[in-house]
C-alpha cells in the first residue's frame, strides 16, 4: 500500500519533489516532521487509503525531495503540488515540522484546505524555550558542526521517550526507523550549506481567521509549554479542539498507532 511504486515526482520551479498517492476518495495529506520522511507514516497510510485518497510527500530537503536552490516556503510547496494534481481541498495532518506546514498553508492558502490536524506542533511562532529541548537543539548544532552523523543521530532520537523517560520505555523499532529516514536526509546535505527557508510570521494574531476545524493531539509527555501553545491554537481558532494521549510523547503516531488512528479517522468523519 505505501511501497515505492506509488510514489512520484512533482516537478516544482525548483526540482522534483516526491510524493506518495494512494488510495481514493476525500483528500487527506499527511505531512512528515522534521529531517525524516513520508514513511513516518506507515502505521497510517493504510488504514487511511481503505477509506480516502492520501497524499504523502517527502518536504524539500528531505528523503527523495530536491533540495532548496533558491527561496521557498513549505506552504508554497504544498499548494503547488495540490494545484498540479488539480486535488484538494485536502484535510491536512501534519507531525512536528508537518504541523507547522498545515497551518503555514491553512493560513497562506484556505482555500485547499477543509481541515487540520497537528501533532507534536502548534505553529511556525512557537519556539521551545525548555532546558531539556534547548540542551537537545545545542547538541544537534555540536554534533552537526563537527561532521558527527553517528553522534547527530543518537541526539536525534533523544525525542523520542521525550524529557521524562529513557530509551528502554520505548520500542526499540521506532528509534530504528527514524534513524534510517533521518540519516538519508541529513546525508543530501553539507555543512554549512545555505539555508533557503523563509518563515510564515504572525501565525498566532492570524488564527482567528482560520474557518476550518483544527485538531491539535498531542501526548502528555511532551514538554509542558508545547501542550500549552496546542491549547492555544485549539481556543484561537473559532473550531478548535485539543485531545492528549496518555503516556507518549512526539511520535505519538508511531509509539501508539492504534490509538491515533482512531482518533484521526473519528475527527475525519465528523467533516
Amino acid at each position: 500500500m505505501n511501497g515505492a511504486s506509488n510514489v512520484r515526482l512533482f516537478p516544482s520551479s525548483d526540482g522534483d519533489l516526491a510524493y506518495l498517492d494512494t488510495g481514493s476518495g476525500d483528500l487527506v495529506v499527511l505531512l512528515h516532521s522534521g529531517y525524516v520522511d513520508h514513511r513516518v507514516w506507515n502505521d497510517q497510510i493504510p488504514a487511511l487509503a481503505a477509506r480516502y485518497r492520501v497524499i504523502a510527500p517527502d518536504v524539500r530537503g528531505h528523503g527523495s525531495s530536491a533540495n532548496a536552490t533558491e527561496p521557498f516556503r513549505w506552504a508554497d510547496d504544498l499548494a503547488g503540488l495540490l494545484r498540479h494534481l488539480d486535488a484538494g481541498p485536502a484535510v491536512l495532518v501534519g507531525l512536528s515540522m508537518g504541523g507547522v506546514i498545515a497551518t503555514d498553508t491553512v493560513l497562506e492558502y484556505p482555500e485547499l484546505v477543509r481541515a487540520v490536524v497537528t501533532c507534536g506542533a502548534a505553529t511556525g511562532d512557537f519556539q521551545y524555550t525548555d532546558d531539556w529541548t534547548r540542551q537537545i537543539q545545542a547538541e544537534y548544532a555540536r554534533t552537526l558542526g563537527a561532521g558527527d552523523i553517528d553522534g547527530w543521530l543518537d541526539v536525534f532520537v533523544r525525542v523520542v521517550p521525550g524529557p521524562y523517560r529513557s530509551a528502554d520505555d520505548v520500542d526499540p523499532d521506532i528509534s530504528r526507523r527514524l534513524k534510517e529516514m533521518a540519516f538519508n536526509s541529513i546525508s543530501k546535505h553539507t555543512p554549512g550549506e545555505k539555508d533557503w527557508f523563509v518563515r510564515v510570521t504572525d501565525s498566532w494574531f492570524r488564527l482567528p481567521k482560520i474557518d476550518v476545524p483544527v485538531l491539535a493531539v498531542n501526548g502528555t509527555l511532551e514538554p509542558p509549554e508545547l501542550l500549552d501553545a496546542a491549547e492555544r491554537l485549539a481556543r484561537a481558532v473559532p473550531d478548535g479542539r485539543a485531545r492528549t494521549v496518555e503516556d507518549t510523547a512526539h511520535y505519538l503516531n508511531m509509539e501508539k498507532p492504534e490509538v491515533f488512528d482512531e482518533i484521526l479517522l473519528e475527527f475525519l468523519e465528523t467533516l
